[in-house]
């Protein structure tokens, strides 16, 4: 019986490796045209799926900060952010792809909220204040995200090299602090009005891990993130989504690992915390929050898998993230791809990104990133499965499964 086990686990290596050389020998064959048109997933009526979500929450999450952008303060803000028009400055990139964004930045973290808040059943019944408290949540947490985006969007301008030229860079750095700071000490305001300690303190790890994020690993001259050097590792499996005991030298270098430990600090950890603070709203006892904020984790883990895939397999010239799941799962099947980032460690603009890009798509990175995205996308589903059958289970599940 064992043996006939092992002889049936070497011919599957076997066959594994025989598929693995001949995929390899017809990607070597393609154009790069040809490669993205073999690759790219396809097209997903994303907007469509937002709206019938936000139908069975009851009003159009998609305006949620409203609220904020319709303030004095804020108007005075976007008199100022209007002379940055037609510059290429980086808070007006982040500008444009926070309000004109398609599925790769309308990630709809307060709607998954709100419809998770909705899905499970509570022991004592929801009233008009504890769903308004959910809804200041949801609120809060878009608020943080966008805050933490734009702040994301400074450009760096060493004092030596300031001159007339560099001017238009210098006030976008102003107007990027004043819009982030006013969203997150906004939302922060809207935090301390819940009047919930718990609640107050979960969030506020969340704003820690999202601080942390931008000292992790190498970093270029403008904070732009640099992949580890790749190892070779046995345990790249073994995932954790509790911050605390995430170790940098443990993690950086092993693709998977590296890659979930960056997303959870850069944001996912904002989702988990922000679904889990909502089950301490609706007073939900601590083994359904724990279960809220990893199915928050997994959710944020399988859209920016999805994300970086669209990213890097579209037509698009824009620079993709040398710290994303491809480019890590490139490294780690082709280890001297890490030359052409090691050359241009000052400022990540000076790497070839056509280059690099057609030299990842000949690799099995892709698959990879998607067999990464439907792990993610089928754990997060086994959550939401396990609380039943109803409206808001079905448009959480929708959310989950489509890019």
């Amino acid at each position: 019986m064992a043996a006939s086990y092992a002889v049936s686990r070497v011919l599957r290596r076997g066959s594994s490796f025989f598929f693995q050389k001949r995929f390899e020998s017809t990607m070597a064959s393609l154009t790069k045209d040809e490669i993205l048109i073999l690759l790219r997933p396809p097209f997903s009526n994303w907007s469509n799926i937002i709206r019938d979500a936000e139908k069975v929450v009851g009003y159009p999450t998609s305006f949620m900060n409203l609220r904020c952008l319709l303030s004095d303060e804020f108007a005075n803000l976007a008199l100022y952010l209007r002379k940055l028009v037609g510059s290429n400055h980086l808070v007006m990139q982040t500008a444009k792809n926070v309000l004109y964004g398609d599925s790769k930045n309308l990630q709809p973290w307060g709607l998954i909220i709100l419809l998770l808040s909705k899905s499970i059943k509570t022991t004592v019944p929801r009233t008009k204040k504890s769903e308004e408290q959910t809804r200041v949540l949801a609120e809060l947490t878009e608020m943080i995200r966008t805050g933490h985006l734009i702040h994301r969007g400074i450009v760096n301008v060493p004092f030596t090299k300031r001159s007339k030229d560099t001017e238009s860079a210098i006030f976008g750095n102003k107007i990027a602090i004043l819009l982030g700071d006013y969203l997150l000490v906004t939302a922060n305001a809207m935090l301390a009005n819940l009047r919930n300690s718990d609640v107050s303190y979960i969030i506020s790890t969340a704003l820690k891990d999202l601080s942390e994020g931008e000292f992790f690993g190498e970093r270029d001259e403008q904070n732009m993130p640099l992949p580890g050097k790749p190892k070779r590792a046995t345990d790249d499996l073994e995932i954790t989504f509790d911050t605390t005991s995430i170790a940098v030298d443990d993690v950086l270098g092993k693709p998977r690992k590296e890659w979930t430990a960056r997303s959870v600090f850069n944001g996912v950890s904002l989702l988990g915390r922000g679904c889990q603070s909502a089950m301490v709203l609706d007073k939900h006892n601590r083994e359904i929050q724990n279960y809220a904020y990893h199915f928050g984790c997994h959710v944020g883990l399988a859209w920016q898998a999805a994300t970086e895939l669209q990213k890097l397999t579209s037509d698009s010239k824009e620079q993709f993230c040398l710290a994303s799941a491809p480019v890590l799962f490139a490294l780690d099947g082709n280890p001297d791809l890490y030359k052409i980032i090691d050359q241009a460690k000052n400022d990540v603009k000076d790497v070839d990104y056509e280059d690099l890009k057609f030299n990842i798509l000949k690799t099995d990175a892709v698959d990879k990133t998607k067999m990464l995205y439907e792990d993610h996308a089928k754990k997060a589903t086994a959550y939401i499965d396990s609380i039943g059958q109803n409206e808001s289970v079905d448009m959480i599940k929708k959310l989950i499964n489509t890019f």
